[in-house]
């Protein structure tokens, strides 16, 4: 094995796929078993584009499903994203001929992760995906291979560097979503149509996977509650700093019940927290198990070199013949995935109103919150220039999300209430 040539086909040459091939053009034997890893076939929507290298050095194929069945080609590399469609299919051709597959593709996998798996199992095939969630820092390899000794009890953090970003630079700048949307844009760092990363579901696609490998359930993209930051306003960004508190897109994965929550919202951590000091692009997550408490790992969670060096250490696992099940087990052993009802879970929570400047308010508000019993922890009202009536800022003590839910009705009803209230949990981690 130490002089073996492994042959690469990479489908999919943006932002890391390009990263992959400058990579491997400069370090072949970067693996520590020995060997080359030498990329031999490409794929893309476009053989023009410039990418900054020459695709003429490689055999080029219009179809991804013709290179991953490439006979010529011992590992395949998916890049192309998507759950459905040429990535799909490409994979699964590569895995029914027994062929190693890597892949980036947290949708495919969130989606399809089941399914896969047991293509993969039943052929000997190695299905590897560390750079699929948290890009180069590695969450995947940490949870199924370090954590294997203990019981997982939870994950959560911060897994989309483009909220992060955008949270970061409006509480930096104070500025509105839309217009620090607009720059990250044009900087790169969210796409034309940002739906997928704004709204959670990029998110989603993560934290379903490491709930898979935390939990040992077959993953389950549809059973997660996704909710984005389109909603979070400036104003609440500031109150909640005056309370002590910044605003992250957090995004966990719980046992509860004998099911599991997956999750993924606008959240408050207080001020000194890790996920409040993770600012910008990075990603963070905690992992807590039974036996080792809590462990923590921040760092870049995209981008060419980091995404590109998580693809090239699933390739040397490939190439040392490492084998293990996709998850945590084989994939027949599965447990089927069990979704919480949010409204069984207990937790603390923001309620910002927005209520006239007359006598009588705070007791309206109080007395409702109290019939559904709700107690407060923290009170805040401060006036706010513009705001159009006068902002009150509610911290919950610990409360069935059901009854954060009809609290929030009742009060919406009130007619002291000029908008509807909005609700933000705080981070319970």
């Amino acid at each position: 094995m130490a002089d073996k040539v492994w042959r690469i086909g990479v489908a999919g040459l943006g932002t890391v796929g390009g990263g992959l091939v400058k990579f491997l053009a400069e370090r072949p034997t970067f693996a520590p078993a020995g060997g080359k890893a030498v990329i031999t076939a490409v794929s893309a929507r476009s053989r023009n584009s410039n990418r900054g290298f020459d695709v003429s050095a490689y055999r080029w194929f219009d179809n991804p499903v013709a290179l991953a069945s490439d006979p010529e080609v011992d590992v395949f590399v998916e890049l192309i994203g998507g759950s459905e469609g040429p990535a799909k299919a490409a994979v699964e051709a590569a895995l029914a001929l027994g062929k190693p597959v890597i892949t980036a593709n947290k949708a495919l996998i969130a989606v399809h992760g089941a399914e896969l798996a047991a293509l993969a199992e039943a052929n000997g095939a190695p299905l590897l995906f560390e750079a699929a969630v948290m890009g180069g820092t590695p969450a995947v390899k940490m949870l199924r291979e370090a954590m294997v000794g203990d019981d997982v009890k939870a994950v959560a953090g911060i897994l989309n560097g483009t909220c992060n970003y955008i949270l970061t630079e409006m509480e930096a700048g104070s500025r509105p979503f839309a217009e620090v949307l607009r720059e990250a844009q044009q900087l790169g760092y969210a796409e034309a149509d940002p739906t997928t990363d704004v709204g959670g579901f990029d998110a989603g696609h993560k934290i379903t996977i490491l709930a898979a490998l935390a939990f040992n359930r077959a993953p389950n993209f549809a059973a997660a509650e996704i909710e984005g930051i389109e909603q979070v306003e400036l104003l609440d960004i500031k109150l909640a700093r005056d309370l002590g508190y910044r605003i992250r897109l957090v995004a966990s994965a719980a046992l509860v019940d004998g099911g599991v929550s997956v999750r993924v919202h606008p959240a408050l951590a207080p001020l000194g927290h890790p996920l409040a000091e993770t600012k910008g692009s990075l990603n963070a997550l905690f992992i807590e198990g039974l036996r080792m408490g809590r462990i923590f790992i921040q760092g870049p969670g995209a981008g060419e070199g980091p995404t590109a060096a998580a693809v090239a250490a699933d390739i040397a696992d490939v190439m040392t013949g490492a084998k293990r099940p996709v998850f945590q087990s084989p994939a027949t052993n599965l447990i089927p995935f069990t979704a919480v009802d949010a409204a069984h879970t207990t937790g603390r929570a923001y309620l910002r109103l927005l209520v006239k400047d007359e006598p009588g308010v705070i007791a309206a508000v109080s007395e409702t919150l109290a019939e559904i019993g709700v107690s407060i922890e923290s009170f805040l009202q401060k006036p706010v220039e513009d705001a159009g009536g006068v902002p009150i800022v509610l911290i919950t003590h610990a409360t069935p999300e059901s009854s954060l839910v009809e609290a929030v009705s009742r009060i919406a009803q009130l007619p002291v209430v000029l908008e509807h209230p909005r609700m933000l949990r705080i981070a319970r981690i």
